[in-house]
């Protein structure tokens, strides 16, 4: 039996997830969070054989999660389910240590695979596109793509803006001050040579960052 926890911010998604796999006879969810933290103490409490996480949640983001479990479990497998396509947070999620990177458009018969592979097969589940993507930033080894250099946080918050969120905004969705947004910001302007949202924004499109 492959034990799951199941962490997400959003109750009917969890709900969702946990309706796929209960169809599966070698599948069972043994807990499920709604936050990093949570997620911390119930793993800590009882070990799954792998976690499911999405990205962005309050508090503590999918990719500082990531890091801390690999951390206090280094061989707990972590598969990320999320909204954002694979060419915004795939590799952060994989370089981070996550063992899969799947979208939330895809939580069905693709989950099952995942699991099944990163499990039974003991491998990565790494899609087409996603190997693609790989490819592509050894080929550019992260030259051409200012934004390599920004740190998960940052990334996610150069994200935001450029999907026309407000300081505010971005300030209650992950849990932070708003000067701690406005520190982030100006960390991408120095980092990437912007000069406002409309410059993060633009190079966002330009870059396929955003939807």
């Amino acid at each position: 039996m492959i034990h799951v926890t199941v962490v997400d911010d959003h109750p009917l998604v969890r709900e969702g997830i946990k309706k796929v796999l209960d169809k599966e006879s070698d599948i069972k969810v043994i807990g499920e969070a709604a936050d990093g933290n949570g997620a911390i103490d119930l793993i800590d409490d009882r070990l799954p054989d792998i976690l499911i996480v999405d990205l962005t949640m309050p508090g503590k983001s999918g990719l500082e999660l990531i890091k801390d479990i690999k951390k206090r479990h280094p061989n707990l497998p972590v598969l990320v389910l999320s909204i954002h396509p694979s060419e915004r947070f795939a590799v952060r999620s994989l370089k981070a240590g996550a063992s899969g990177y799947l979208s939330k458009s895809s939580i069905s018969e693709e989950l099952i695979d995942a699991i099944h592979t990163v499990i039974s097969d003991k491998r990565k589940y790494i899609t087409a596109e996603v190997a693609e993507l790989l490819a592509q930033q050894v080929d550019h080894n992260g030259d051409n793509t200012l934004h390599t250099t920004l740190s998960d946080r940052e990334f996610e918050v150069l994200c935001m803006i450029a999907a026309g969120k407000d300081v505010g905004q971005i300030a209650l969705e992950l849990s932070l001050s708003v000067n701690t947004i406005h520190t982030y910001r100006s960390r991408i302007k120095d980092k990437m040579s912007l000069e406002s949202n409309v410059e993060m924004t633009r190079y966002a499109i330009q870059n396929d960052l955003i939807s």
